[in-house]
This record gives C-alpha cells, sequence and structure tokens, in this order.
C-alpha cells in the first residue's frame, strides 16, 4: 500500500511568494540546493548521525553511497520529512521543506502505486491531491509524457507492467509536481540486472532531460560513480562524510564509460574511501 501521507507532501505546492523566491535564490550561482546543519538521530541506543553537516549541489545528480547500515536511506527520509531528526535544520534555497516542491521515489514499486488505478491515474494522483482540475491534470501528464519520450502504455494497471515500467510510472509520478529536488531511495534494489541497466539509461536520460537536483541513495558503487555527478560517501555510524567526490564524465554515459580512464580512477579512489570507512579509520 503506498505511503499516502508522504505522496501528499510530496505534492503540497509552496505559495507563489516562495517559489518566486526560490527561482530567484536558483538563478545564483555557487549556493547550495540543499543545506543541512547539525542533523542528529538516533535509534534507541544507537547514534546514527551526531550533529551532521552538509551542502548539496543545485542541478546535480548526487549519489550516497556508504557501509551497510550507515543511514543513507535515513539521510535522505530525514532531508525529504519522511523522518523527523532530533535535531538539526534543513533548508532549501534558505526555505523549510513545506516551502517547496519535492518528488520521492521509494525502493519498493510494488508498494509505491495503487493498484487500484492505471499508471496514467497513478501519475497524476499527486495533481489530484493538490487540486488541480482534470483536465490541467492530463495536459500536465500529457506534456511530462510527451517531453521525455515515455513509450509506455498507461492504460494499464500495475500489475500487468514489468517492475522497471512500474517504477518509471513512480519516477514519472515524482516528476509531475515539477519538483524542484527530487530523492530516490535504492530505486533499482528491486529489480533485475537487466531491467537495472535499463532503469539506469531512463533516469540519466530524464536527469539531462529536466536538470533538476537528484540525491539518489545507491548499495552499487560502480552504478554510484556511473550515474552521479558527485558520491557522497559515508562512515560507519556515527555517520560523517568521508569523501564528496566529483565525477565530471561526459554525459549521457555508456557501456563505453565504464572503461574509460577517469571512471576507474575514481571509482578505485571511491572504493579505497569506502574500505576505509568501513574499516573505521
Amino acid at each position: 500500500m503506498p505511503n499516502v501521507q508522504a505522496i501528499s507532501n510530496v505534492a503540497h505546492s509552496a505559495p507563489a511568494t516562495a517559489l518566486k523566491g526560490a527561482t530567484v535564490a536558483a538563478s545564483r550561482p555557487g549556493r547550495p540546493h540543499v543545506t543541512i546543519r547539525g542533523l542528529s538521530k538516533r535509534f534507541g541506543s544507537t547514534v546514527i548521525y551526531d550533529k551532521f553537516d552538509l551542502d548539496i549541489p543545485r542541478g546535480e545528480l548526487t549519489c550516497v553511497f556508504g557501509p551497510n547500515g550507515c543511514g543513507k536511506s535515513t539521510l535522505i527520509n530525514m532531508v525529504a520529512g519522511l523522518i523527523a531528526p532530533d535535531a538539526g535544520e534543513v533548508l532549501f534555497d534558505g526555505m523549510l521543506l513545506s516551502q517547496i516542491k519535492f518528488g520521492y521515489v521509494f525502493q519498493n514499486y510494488r508498494e509505491a502505486l495503487f493498484p487500484w488505478l492505471r499508471a496514467y491515474d497513478n501519475i497524476a494522483y499527486p495533481l489530484k491531491l493538490m487540486k488541480v482540475p482534470r483536465a490541467k491534470r492530463r495536459a500536465r501528464v500529457d506534456a511530462l509524457v510527451a517531453r521525455l519520450g515515455v513509450k509506455l502504455d498507461l492504460s494499464l494497471y500495475p500489475y500487468m507492467m514489468s517492475g522497471g515500467q512500474q517504477q518509471l510510472v513512480s519516477i514519472l509520478r515524482a516528476l509531475v509536481v515539477e519538483p524542484e529536488i527530487l530523492f530516490l531511495d535504492e530505486p533499482f534494489s528491486a529489480l533485475d540486472y537487466e531491467m537495472t541497466l535499463f532503469m539506469r539509461e531512463q533516469l540519466q536520460r530524464l536527469f539531462m532531460e529536466t536538470g533538476t537536483t537528484t540525491v539518489v541513495v545507491s548499495h552499487d558503487l560502480e552504478e554510484a560513480v556511473y550515474l552521479a555527478d558527485r558520491v557522497l560517501l559515508l562512515s560507519r555510524h556515527p555517520a560523517r562524510v568521508a569523501d564528496f567526490v566529483r565525477y565530471d564524465g561526459a554525459r549521457p554515459r555508456t557501456d563505453a564509460t565504464l572503461s574509460e580512464a577517469r571512471f576507474i580512477a575514481t571509482k578505485a579512489h571511491c572504493l579505497e574511501v569506502f574500505q576505509r570507512a568501513r574499516s573505521g579509520e
């Protein structure tokens, strides 16, 4: 069953004055899109984050990678407002989460969509929550699908679609609200290898087309480097930034990217940092 409250939170749009301010702020070069200061979170006696600071760049795709259980998903869930931090502050161009529009794609595509709605209506659902009139909802969905060149039969129900197709519908639903930032929590972890490759290409194409600030949690280092402009490497908890690695490989990235010297060197560096972080160095 989809998280209706989360979808509702994603669908809420900022007041016009706040959105106008966001547009102005977005035009200023050099300012981070997301500013995280003093973020703290514990589960029972386990401290996951303790006064954690981070700046997430605007208009880039950031992949989050680190040891198992270090708090990768917890981080984006706190930033996205799905988990309350114990302390700290998260601002988006100086604004609160409630003042912006964002999208969120969950790990499990089987539980992310409403099974009784056709794919088209699943995509349009956040707009319905925003009380967008039916005709405008249809226009927004049609425009998004046409712009991105998506070739899916959106009259199908989720159970009639492959896993990758369902996850693509989830991504389209997150994009239809025209988010300022898009979060994806291990979006390919439940897919087989062939479908994972397909979805990586789809995500890269969507990012190149929209330029939306995107944060992806990944459990695959090669995937993280392949997709990202920057790879955020976390240590074991309490998590700290082990490194924030820049990779400026040309897009679109292809199979040939994996054998390029710059890619190999970046992946090797990330692996070295990861191994140190895993051992607690």
